[in-house]
């Protein structure tokens, strides 16, 4: 049976506070933990770096998916697997040898991921799928948390939805970040999101509850 992975994003979490909510989102059930890391030059807003993600990693057992939106991510790659990191993606916009990259983050026995800005061609994940474990087609452009569902979503998951199982790549997991939340997951789902990013749709409000309510959401479709 398909199993949908649901990550909330730390991004909107309370940092100060920041063990209390990663409790929260165990206590909820989430699959998996999604950190974005800005460096203020890829993206317009700093966030956090290798030295937070490991005291994370120190509170938790849950995957913690390192989403790099910097500039040569990779010369830091090392850094963030030796910091706690399960899954790391790597923007095409930013990288000049996106396979070498993503081989390198296998190297290190954790999952790679390409990712793409909504405007961004698909030809991008195409060329390299056999080199991700998972691809993230952002839903809103990166830098800022809150922001509105960008619709092309639907037809670029479908797409590459299509383009993995025509070439025998359905192990690559497709993955949704920006803007989705309890009322638009299901669409979400249904065009081929396996890894659900959330970031203000679940800590807007009572955490728990939104997600329990996305997972409810989520097992409709895949009834």
């Amino acid at each position: 049976m398909r199993k949908v992975f649901i990550e909330p994003s730390l991004l909107s979490a309370n940092f100060a506070n920041l063990e209390r909510d990663i409790s929260l989102c165990e206590k909820g059930g989430a699959d998996m933990l999604h950190l974005d890391i800005m460096d203020g030059c890829f993206v317009p807003n700093i966030t956090i770096g290798p030295v937070v993600v490991e005291s994370i990693r120190k509170i938790t057992t849950l995957p913690l998916v390192c989403h790099l939106m910097i500039n040569q991510p990779e010369r830091y790659i090392e850094n963030f697997v030796s910091a706690g990191a399960d899954y790391i993606s790597i923007h095409c916009e930013g990288q000049i040898h996106i396979n070498r990259t993503l081989e390198a983050i296998r190297g290190f026995g954790k999952k790679s991921g390409l990712a793409l800005n909504p405007g961004t061609p698909l030809e991008f994940a195409y060329e390299n799928a056999q080199f991700c474990d998972f691809i993230l087609l952002m839903s809103v452009n990166p830098g800022f948390g809150g922001q509105s569902f960008i619709p092309t979503f639907f037809r670029r998951s479908e797409s590459l939805k299509n383009f993995l199982v025509k070439n025998g790549l359905e192990q690559v997991l497709i993955e949704v970040d920006g803007g989705v939340k309890v009322d638009n997951v299901q669409e979400v789902v249904r065009a081929g999101a396996d890894m659900v990013v959330s970031g203000s749709g679940l800590f807007n409000g009572n955490l728990i509850e939104n997600l329990m309510l996305m997972r409810k959401e989520i097992e409709k479709v895949l009834k």
